[in-house]
């Protein structure tokens, strides 16, 4: 079955977040990593050793994530639909007031409004999904997307957290200059990754841009002052 433009765009919409959600998660994740420990000491096979087993615990995680929630997301939309289709056909007047409720908020009236109506209860399945879009808010999850989601939140988490070791396999044992690199390429990363939401969606490019570099830059930040503070204390 073909899908419909709203289904497609829907779509694209998950796989952009999706995108998103992993590969800002592993780089912000294994960035702070780097920084704590790049503040705690100069060891850099201790920096290897740390991000490698949190690159592959966050992107299991978060990878198992993705597909909880998204078959959540699915049993939801067929609980809900189940619902909708006994209640059309228990109680076929009250939804028929519920369609002409919402077109009323968008501007039909009278005899546009009564011909609105019969047009869309008159077809079953425009019904359904008029109803399950514009009151309950929700679209429809497929049932390959949890597995889609699983896959796509895991690699990016893995590519986004490759990202700030990237300096530490050219830098031999410094791992302050390492660091300072990680934070540079990593920075401009979350920039393109912000410039790149706002160009497939709407929004300032600059300021996507900068706002995704400033949040991620900043949640490493906090992981440099933990390991810079227990760094110093004593033991």
């Amino acid at each position: 079955m073909k899908k419909s433009d709203a289904q497609e765009q829907h779509s694209r919409r998950n796989v952009l977040s999706n995108f998103i959600l992993g590969s800002q998660d592993g780089l912000v994740n294994v960035l702070g990593i780097i920084l704590g420990i790049s503040a705690a000491t100069s060891n850099i096979r201790l920096v290897f050793v740390a991000t490698l087993a949190a690159l592959g615990a966050e992107s299991i995680s978060m990878a198992a994530v993705a597909y909880t929630s998204t078959s959540a997301r699915r049993q939801l939309y067929l609980r809900e639909v189940d619902r909708e289709k006994r209640e059309m056909q228990d109680v076929p007047d009250i939804e028929k007031d519920e369609v002409r409720d919402i077109l009323k908020l968008w501007g039909y009236e009278g005899k546009d409004l009564e011909e609105m109506v019969e047009r869309i209860v008159a077809n079953p399945k425009a019904w359904l999904e008029f109803m399950m879009s514009y009151e309950l808010g929700l679209a429809p999850v497929e049932e390959s997307e949890p597995r889609r989601s699983f896959i796509l939140v895991g690699a990016s988490t893995v590519m986004g957290s490759l990202i700030p070791l990237i300096p530490f396999f050219f830098v031999g044992e410094d791992v302050i200059t390492g660091a300072i690199a990680s934070v540079v390429i990593s920075g401009i990363t979350l920039f393109i990754i912000g410039w790149y939401a706002a160009k497939t969606t709407v929004g300032s490019f600059l300021r996507s841009g900068l706002k995704m570099a400033v949040i991620g830059l900043s949640a490493g930040l906090i992981g440099f002052l933990i390991g810079h503070f227990v760094g110093a204390a004593p033991l």
